[in-house]
């Protein structure tokens, strides 16, 4: 039997979620203004070793997620 939620961790902080949410759902349960960056391309998720993690990604229990700034987004605007 599955448990119904599961705890990760976003920016360090403990979230408790519903068992079959995405890691961005679980950004939005402390960091909504985040969540809604990562929507809009200006922020992006990775995992705890730094690699891009897309948003839709289903969380297990444990995961680790950071967000960060989409520099490469920015440097091709830029250009």
């Amino acid at each position: 039997m599955s448990p119904a939620e599961v705890r990760v961790f976003v920016n360090e902080r403990g979230v408790t979620v519903p068992a079959g949410a995405s890691a961005l759902d679980a950004v939005k349960v402390n960091f909504p203004d985040d969540a809604e960056g990562i929507t809009a391309g200006r922020l992006r998720l990775t995992d705890s070793r730094g690699l891009p993690v897309p948003p839709d990604t289903l969380v297990t229990g444990g995961s680790i997620f950071r967000v960060v700034a989409a520099r490469e987004r920015l440097e091709e605007a830029s250009a």
